[in-house]
């Protein structure tokens, strides 16, 4: 082994460590999007649960968020504008990461 090659293979174990962190944070700050939006609705209990868990299966409709923001705009209408939306995304983006990391 050469120290390129043993390199290029850290190189590529970050780079599967770090998608895999981005996933887990995506999933769980949609789980928490889902609870916030839960609450706004009335929902609590398991209904709260499984509403968290219709918005983290939404995600997986394409690529990127905006098939969350879409779902959870139709569904808040009425409850919540886009800018509280896009804003609550944003900071439990934060959140999930920070709870990501601290159970690493």
């Amino acid at each position: 082994m050469t120290t390129f090659d043993d390199r290029e293979r850290a190189h590529e174990a970050k780079f599967a460590h770090d998608a895999e962190l981005n996933f887990k944070a995506e999933a769980r700050r949609n789980r928490l999007l889902g609870e916030w939006a839960a609450g706004l609705l009335g929902k609590t209990g398991d209904d709260a649960r499984a509403y968290a868990l219709t918005v983290v299966s939404s995600d997986f409709d394409e690529p990127g968020e905006e098939d969350v923001f879409r779902k959870l705009a139709a569904d808040l209408a009425g409850k919540a504008d886009e800018e509280a939306i896009r804003t609550r995304m944003a900071e439990l983006r934060l959140t999930a990461r920070e709870q990501i990391l601290r159970e690493i």
